[in-house]
């Protein structure tokens, strides 16, 4: 692991209180996964909102889970970031 990787797991660790071992688990889940099943997208949503300690609420929940199997996921942060407030 570069030191890179490491100071970006450190950060996880100490700031946002994420195990690295969990963000390894979702990003080998993601590896092969059919975006465009809506149980895979829907298991993925829940498991970052479980591994950043974060509750999604179900509405919030079906409107990424929508967003991604259509296709349909605004690529500018302002947009994005408010996907996750709203």
């Amino acid at each position: 692991m570069s030191n890179f990787q490491k100071n970006i797991f450190d950060h996880l660790q100490n700031k946002a209180n994420i195990n690295p071992d969990d963000v390894y688990k979702v990003a080998d889940s993601v590896k092969n996964a059919d975006f465009s099943d809506e149980k895979v997208v829907r298991r993925l949503v829940r498991q970052l909102a479980r591994v950043a300690n974060k509750p999604v609420s179900k509405q919030k929940e079906d409107k990424i889970v929508e967003a991604i199997v259509n296709q349909n996921i605004p690529l500018d942060m302002n947009t994005l970031s408010k996907y996750f407030k709203g």
